[in-house]
């Protein structure tokens, strides 16, 4: 099968596509053949081993240190079912799904190998996708844009009334959070730069501020949550927006929480219209450094979707 393979840490240009070997699944697997994957912010550090300075060391055991000891990169995907191991119960041959990879990558290839019944998001996560997304939408941050803002607005308490800041309100966890904030019932203000203030505002934002032109300290003790959903507000600042017992959130997967009926719970609001996938740019599979070249410069807006087939599956 064809994959895109890291070879080593550096640029864009280490990501080379190369022939390997198509996985067999084990008897609790089935096998998916990826029709969309991304360029997730997390592939890109990986590949630049680009990771804050007291994280290097674990992380170099644990990511490799020469070079990657996954190689194949990804973190989302969706495709079809080819083939089910015997034990598998869940899934058939046939079946349209999307999923995480976890932290054991594996996406940018024509096909991937999940457990059924993984308990750790970690080791991935997979799930029938929603019937009214493509494939391009369904890889599309669902499973780790979506999760994890679920999982950091439940950590601030999300509840009906509530006023809740999203700091980074244009990206993948941004576009996302703003969506749910608003279907928990909150008054919700998304922080973003001036070219995408009309998006977010799409998105159910009751209030946008271009963080470009305007001092967020004039909103100090107003929110009673704030959620940076891009780890670019410094804690001291966003902690000085917050109300009397307010919470302060900052992006990341508190995994230990997630389970497959996270999926399905968001997999219900996609198909009730409310919940969406905000889409920037689409690449195919031989221009993931393209892909990769656009999302380390920072800007992108929502998500990056590379696709294994030129014909838009659905």
């Amino acid at each position: 099968m064809k994959a895109i393979v890291c070879t080593k840490y550096g640029p864009p240009e280490v990501l080379q596509l190369k022939d390997v070997e198509k996985p067999v699944p084990k008897e609790n697997e089935v096998l998916i053949k990826i029709y969309a994957t991304t360029c997730h912010i997390g592939d890109v550090r990986v590949r630049s081993f680009d990771v804050p300075f007291w994280y290097k060391i674990p992380f170099r055991l644990y990511l490799g240190v020469i070079k990657p000891k996954r190689p194949i990169l990804g973190m989302e995907l969706a495709g079809e079912i080819e083939s089910v191991g015997r034990k598998v119960k869940r899934f058939k041959v046939g079946d349209k799904v999307f999923a995480c990879t976890g932290f054991v990558f594996g996406a940018y290839a024509e096909y991937r190998c999940l457990a059924e019944d993984s308990k750790h998001i970690r080791n991935g996560m997979v799930a029938i996708k929603p019937s009214n997304m493509t494939y391009e939408e369904a890889a599309a941050g669902v499973t780790t844009g979506g999760i994890t803002a679920l999982v950091g607005l439940r950590k601030g308490k999300i509840q009906s009334g509530k006023k809740v800041m999203v700091y980074g309100a244009s990206g993948s966890v941004g576009t996302y959070a703003v969506q749910l904030a608003k279907y928990f019932g909150a008054e919700v203000t998304g922080v973003c730069s001036t070219i995408n203030l009309e998006m977010v505002k799409s998105l159910g934002a009751d209030k946008v501020i271009d963080y470009t032109k305007e001092d967020l300290s004039k909103y100090s003790k107003e929110y009673d949550i704030v959620y940076d959903a891009v780890d670019k507000l410094p804690s001291s600042r966003g902690k000085k927006l917050l109300a009397e017992k307010g919470i302060y959130v900052k992006v990341g997967t508190d995994d230990k929480n997630i389970s497959i009926k996270d999926f399905d719970f968001l997999r219900e609001l996609v198909e009730e219209g409310k919940l969406k996938a905000i889409i920037d740019k689409v690449y195919p599979f031989e221009q993931i450094t393209e892909a990769h070249r656009y999302v380390e410069k920072g800007h992108k807006k929502g998500n990056v979707v590379i696709t294994l087939e030129r014909n838009s599956k659905t």
